[in-house]
């Protein structure tokens, strides 16, 4: 057979029928890039043994062993063949005349450009011959592959050549065949619905697209007419593709099932969890339903184990804030508090600072609700009101534990906060979470809760406040002068005494999916006790007072910690302004 490819003696052996790719050899690349353990890797080719010929790859990808990016790069790494990235993919389709939609979608395949001699063809299987024949026989021309991840060529098919039906959309078409009057007010019925594979598909392709597109929330609301789906990326919603209506009750029993839920309880909140393997990565998803007007609204957390950078450097800490919040944690006792809106990145944070402390000569004592991340070396306890396990029954015993470091997921109450402020000054490190605005209103809420100042003001030594905002894409952000207006309105020459101020936008590009901006940043401020404060507090000063002396003291604020990355080009003052607000 003549060459139809690179001229790669590589090339030659892919388009040979007769040779064997050796699935151990693809193993053994992923497993020393640490993206498959050696246990998962016999068990597919013990699958591979026993249940058909399929090759090794595409059982661990089917598995949800290893993602299809990884996979892809370690073919690549094995045919010493080209990776095709974001970049690569047309703007426009190419040889439609030539070629369907449907042999691509089939083949797994999209030709990437053309020239005169040859034509670049980004395919999920480089072995198969019959693919790569066809494009030479349809193109009259040497076909070069490359290589790319399958969800990669599906999301590129989808957006170049539309008109077929999406993965979800061939899903709901295997159930719509369905009877539509079936009662789902029957629980066995429901129970048999949300178990069928149509549904199961669907509700798999929700999560794997979640991770996809880095979201850390997948919202799922019926409303009276349609059901809706939306991912939370980078702090903002995002509506998809979603089930028909009529599947909303199979679709949110089979999430509750996966939770270990009550699908006969529609009428109460419930909380539950879910346990994944998903392209390779192992994570959990914190369940939450609650009843509403039209069926049950459910929303799950997505807590990648893998994808959380335990690196204060990553987050966002800089400079003096780091320094100072280093400091405190770094102290033999005393209580150390972060604050924030739900979401702002708090239980991140105390997690770093446990990563931080957790050594071998160190006991550490965590209550959590939930425990979201689990940490080797660290004893954690996860609430349980129904059993009377609360954050105060459970800190009044962990304090009998002798440990050196407490950690608490939130003070709710005065009880916790006296035990807490007990244990501080008993000579135990405490480090939690409160609910408020900023650093200075934090003071003001535990004295609202009912602590005592004498003992707030013996045992808090910092205070931490925190928000997230949305980082600019590195890849497309554009930098342009500041207008005047804005100089003299933010005060920005504070940062930049001479010179231009320079500011960034975000553009879009196929790296950040079109939005301009990729992940998030903390944006912080540290409020160390000192005895200025210490003597404000006694005299029950307001959190405004407080707030002038502690920037008088050297405090930044949120405001200006995030003008300063707005600065650097890490994000936008738009964003800046978006979770902030400067009195």
């Amino acid at each position: 057979m003549g060459v139809a490819g690179s001229p790669d003696a590589i090339l030659f052996k892919c388009l040979r029928r007769d040779f064997p790719i050796l699935p151990q050899r693809i193993g053994e690349i992923l497993v020393a890039r640490g993206k498959l353990d050696t246990a998962n890797l016999d068990r597919a080719l013990k699958l591979q043994e026993g249940e058909s010929r399929e090759k090794v790859g595409m059982i661990l990808l089917r598995l949800g062993m290893v993602s299809g990016r990884d996979l892809a790069d370690a073919l690549a790494s094995q045919l010493d063949l080209p990776l095709a990235s974001g970049a690569d993919f047309p703007e426009l389709p190419l040889m439609e005349e030539r070629i369907s939609a449907k042999f691509l979608r089939d083949a797994q395949a999209v030709p990437l450009r053309e020239d005169d001699e040859e034509v670049a063809v980004a395919i999920a299987d480089p072995t198969d011959s019959y693919v790569l024949s066809a494009m030479q026989m349809a193109s009259g021309k040497r076909v070069r592959p490359y290589i790319a991840a399958p969800n990669e060529i599906e999301a590129a098919l989808e957006r170049l050549y539309g008109g077929g039906r999406s993965s979800m959309g061939q899903i709901v078409d295997s159930v719509e065949s369905r009877d539509e009057e079936a009662d789902w007010g029957d629980i066995e019925h429901l129970k048999d619905m949300a178990s069928e594979a149509p549904v199961i598909r669907l509700v798999n392709l929700l999560f794997t697209k979640a991770l996809e597109s880095r979201a850390s929330d997948i919202h799922i609301e019926p409303f009276e007419n349609r059901l809706v789906v939306r991912y939370r990326i980078d702090g903002v919603l995002h509506e998809i593709e979603s089930p028909p209506r009529r599947m909303s009750a199979a679709v949110i029993s089979r999430v509750k099932i996966m939770a270990s839920l009550d699908i006969a309880e529609r009428r109460l909140p419930q909380d539950g969890r879910i346990k994944l393997r998903v392209q390779g990565k192992e994570i959990d998803l914190r369940v939450s339903t609650v009843p509403t007007m039209h069926g049950e609204s459910v929303v799950m957390r997505i807590l990648d184990k893998g994808g959380v950078p335990l690196d204060f450097a990553s987050l966002g800490f800089e400079g003096v804030a780091l320094e100072k919040f280093l400091a405190v944690l770094d102290q033999p006792h005393g209580i150390l508090l972060v604050t924030g809106p739900t979401g702002s990145g708090k239980t991140t944070t105390l997690y770093t600072a446990l990563d931080r402390l957790n050594k071998p000569d160190v006991k550490i004592v965590t209550v959590e609700d939930p425990v979201e991340y689990q940490m080797p070396g660290i004893n954690q306890i996860q609430v349980k009101p129904q059993i009377d396990l609360t954050f105060a029954s459970a800190l009044r015993s962990i304090v009998r534990q002798d440990p050196d470091i407490i950690m608490v997921g939130e003070i709710r109450d005065v009880e916790t906060v006296r035990i807490a402020m007990q244990s501080a000054l008993t000579g135990h490190m405490v480090i939690s979470t409160v609910h408020t605005n900023d650093a200075p209103a934090t003071v003001s809420r535990l004295l609202d809760m009912g602590a005592e100042d004498y003992l707030l003001t013996s045992t808090v030594t910092g205070i931490l406040a925190q928000r997230l905002v949305r980082t600019l894409c590195s890849h497309c952000r554009e930098k342009h002068p500041a207008l005047p207006e804005v100089v003299e309105q933010m005060q920005l020459r504070r940062f930049v005494p001479t010179g231009e101020v320079m500011l960034y936008k975000p553009v879009g590009c196929a790296k950040c999916a079109g939005t301009g901006y990729f992940g998030r940043l903390s944006i912080v401020e540290m409020l160390v006790m000192t005895d200025t404060l210490r003597s404000l507090i006694m005299r029950h000063a307001t959190s405004g007072e407080l707030r002038v002396a502690a920037i008088s003291e050297g405090m930044e604020t949120m405001f200006e910690n995030g003008l300063r990355k707005a600065l650097a080009g890490d994000t936008t003052i738009e964003e800046v302004l978006r979770v902030t607000r400067e009195d």
